[in-house]
Formats: structure tokens, sequence, C-alpha cells
């Protein structure tokens, strides 16, 4: 099932893409307010809103409706992984020195919709760029999670762009939680495809174009640690809570380590997808009102 949040009249509802109409959208507000409830309430609310998308004889038009983040205030801030490919390893070490994976978070105010634009504002950052993700969604709590069990606490996958300013990442004393978690700046979805309908997430291809250029084109099977893997690797000491969101990292092709270096600009448009799982399109745009500096001139010396 691939289950989404979409606005329709004005509202935020819980949806679905009706089973073989996937042009229509059934309306699931009925079943539960949002995808975090669908979680929430297990399996018997998963099977709840499976009835009701299958026994739907026609939906609401895709395309008149405007998608939403699947889960906009996911349980925590999204977990991310850092160099978790081969090759996008390489590319991002120094002097060759491949560390084990990174653990950083983005925050929830980072998240936007999968169709919605991304603001670039010079005044924070004129370094954007871009990384095609498989997401994953935690169904079940769990802790010190043994890897055997790890696929037993996903609900699903979804497409992440970890849009990153590399200027803060890199710079500002290197901050990865800043450089990661501009304002509106990750788009995800466009829907959730549960776990149960999902296909097997160990060999997905991955792609990102930019006006229409691949620009990273990967496998899930690249992967240094795959989702299992992950989720035990996270879980380590950390509670991962029902719909918490996990980024499971991004093949290479980056911009920053491009020679010479490439960055998003106004107009730019990415297309961000992940093999039956679904696609994300977001055009980049001026900031209608930039960041203003603090003024420190009034402190004393």
């Amino acid at each position: 099932m691939k289950l989404l949040m979409f606005r329709h009249d004005g509202e935020s509802r819980l949806g679905a893409l009706r089973p073989g109409h996937e042009h229509e959208v059934v309306d699931l507000s009925e079943v539960a307010p949002d995808l975090l409830a669908v979680i929430d309430a297990g399996e018997r609310g998963l099977e709840h809103a499976r009835k009701v998308a299958a026994n739907a004889n026609r939906g609401l038009p895709l395309k008149d409706v405007t998608l939403l983040p699947p889960i906009e205030s996911p349980r925590g801030n999204v977990i991310a992984m850092g160099r978790n490919y081969q090759k996008h390893a390489e590319e991002t070490a120094t002097n060759g020195d491949i560390k084990p994976p990174t653990i950083f978070t983005k925050a929830i105010t980072s998240i936007t919709g999968p169709y919605d634009d991304i603001e670039i504002d010079p005044s924070v950052s004129n370094q954007l760029d871009w990384e095609v993700e498989l997401g994953v969604v935690i169904g079940k709590r769990g802790a010190n999670i043994a890897r055997r069990d790890a696929m037993n606490h996903v609900f699903g996958y979804f497409v992440l762009n970890d849009v990153s300013a590399r200027d803060i990442q890199n710079g500002w004393g290197g901050q990865y939680f800043k450089g990661k978690s501009l304002d509106r700046s990750c788009p995800t979805g466009p829907w959730v495809v549960t776990k149960d309908e999902a296909p097997g997430p160990g060999n997905l291809a991955l792609r990102l174009t930019l006006n229409g250029v691949i620009k990273q084109e990967g496998n899930t099977a690249d992967m240094i640690h795959p989702i299992d893997a992950i989720i035990e690797w996270a879980s380590k000491g950390m509670t991962l809570l029902p719909g918490a969101l996990i980024a499971t990292g991004t093949p290479d092709g980056v911009g920053f380590a491009r020679k010479p270096p490439e960055y998003l600009k106004v107009g730019d448009v990415m297309e961000t997808e992940v093999e039956g799982i679904g696609a994300l399109r977001n055009q980049m745009v001026a900031a209608k009102v930039g960041a203003r500096l603090a003024d420190h001139s009034h402190r004393r010396t």
C-alpha cells in the first residue's frame, strides 16, 4: 500500500493510492487523521486502511490534490547515515581515510513536500547540494535491536533528498546538523510504501537528475551497511520510536565532490527517484526574504 498525506479543499488528510488505479487517491480520513496514527494502531490500523482503499470504487484524481510530506513531524529528528556507499565514501574521504559510517540527525523543520519548491538564500548558504536517498519509516519501538530482528521494526519506505548546505556543513566548525537542517530543504515522499508491498530494499536503483542531466546513479546493493545493519547500529543505546525516519545514505555523484564543484542555483529542477518507491520533483527558487545577520555592534569590547 502507498500511504500519503494530501491537501484537498484546504484540509490535510490521510490517503492512499487506489489499488490498481494509482492515478487516484482514496481519502482515508475515516481510518486515521495521519500516518503516525496508522503506525500507532499497528497491524489492525494498517488492515483497516487496506480494506477502505481496496473497497473504494473511485478516488480523487492524483493530479488534483497537493501531496504533503507523508510524515511532516516524525518522532524525533530524522536519523541519517553518512558515507554509507563505498564510492561516495571515497569521493568525500580526506587523504583516503574511509571511516565507519557517520550518524547524524536533521531537524524535522527541514522536511518539505515531494513537489515543493526549495528556497536559496545566499545570506545563509550559496553551496546547496543534492543527495538521493532511500528513506525508512520505523514502525515498532526498539533499542539495541539485533540485526536478525531489525526488519521487524520497519513500517515502510519513501524517497528523500538530503539537500545539504556544504559551506555550513564543512565550515562553521564542521556542523552536520546545521548544514543538513535548513528550513524546508529536505523533500520527502511522495508516499510511504508499506513493507509488505515494497520491493526488496537491498537491490533498488537510485537516480537524481538536475535539469534532466543524470548526476547520481546508484543501487542500494552498494550500501556498506544495509538497512538491517543500519537499524542495529543506530539503535545501540538509543531507542528508535514508531514514526521515526531514517535516511540511509547517498551514492556518489554529489555536487561538492565534482571537479569543479557544482551547486544548486535558482531555476534548477531536481528529480529524485528510488526504483519501486517513487520520485520527487523540486525546483530551486529565490528566497522571498533573506536572513538577517545579527547586529553585535552593541556588545562591549
